[in-house]
């Protein structure tokens, strides 16, 4: 077994599935989390080197026990990937309460709980990385993304005051804007006129993660922006 754990929250078919099999095969001990069991198996079947765990990032009790699953299987947590992401997509005549604040406890406060739930682990080691996955949303509010632009805006304000606080502890924390529609059967589906080019690809995502996670000290990133080459921004 590596004596590196990275646990990614929020798998799924894509990029949760990407990032899996990048730090496998970068030598990591990897657990992957999600809310759906269904998929979870469907990750097992894909990714046979992980350890997998149900885990709701609404309710902090689902995170510290998954988590607490995760340390007395594998270890402590020296990569946290925080991958959990989603919201009802409208105006604020579309969505109601109940929708925004899912949005923000997804996003924003599940991040909150994952992080302070591994920071033990990271300050004993004296070492850590936290990678927040985010979005274009992050930087600006479209008409009708009300609940997921606020959410994603907040888990980003959140993401680089961990970094601010937690930099000088040798822990590093990175936020990474994807501005683009990943290449995952569903989007395709949606989408089934779009060119190749046109989506991001999710191995390509995790491959950029992965050198995040590991660069120097001395040269460190707060935020990168992956696109692909023909989106306009």
């Amino acid at each position: 077994m590596s004596d590196k754990t990275c646990v990614i929250v929020g798998a799924g078919p894509g990029n949760g599935l990407a990032l899996g099999a990048k730090f496998l095969s970068a030598g990591y001990t990897t657990a992957l989390l999600a809310r759906s069991s269904q998929n979870l198996e469907a990750l097992k079947d894909a990714l046979p080197g992980a350890y997998t765990h149900v885990c709701d990032v609404t309710k902090a009790e689902s995170i510290r026990s998954a988590f607490a699953d995760v340390e007395r299987v594998l270890g402590r947590t020296d990569v946290l990937i925080y991958n959990a992401g989603s919201g009802v997509f409208g105006s604020i005549d579309d969505i109601d309460a109940d929708a925004f604040e899912r949005a923000w406890r997804v996003n924003t406060l599940g991040c909150f709980h994952s992080v302070e739930t591994v920071l033990p682990g990271m300050r004993g080691a004296g070492a850590g990385k936290i990678i927040v996955m985010g979005a274009t949303a992050a930087k600006r509010g479209g008409a009708r993304f009300a609940a997921f632009a606020s959410a994603k805006a907040a888990q980003y304000n959140l993401a680089q005051s961990l970094a601010r606080h937690l930099g000088p502890e040798n822990i590093h924390v990175a936020y990474i804007v994807i501005d683009g529609i990943i290449d995952i059967p569903r989007t395709r589906a949606r989408m089934p006129d779009k060119p190749d080019d046109f989506f991001l690809d999710p191995n390509d995502i995790a491959d950029a993660v992965l050198r995040v996670s590991e660069q120097p000290r001395s040269a460190w990133t707060f935020e990168i922006d992956l696109r692909p080459y023909r989106e306009k921004w």
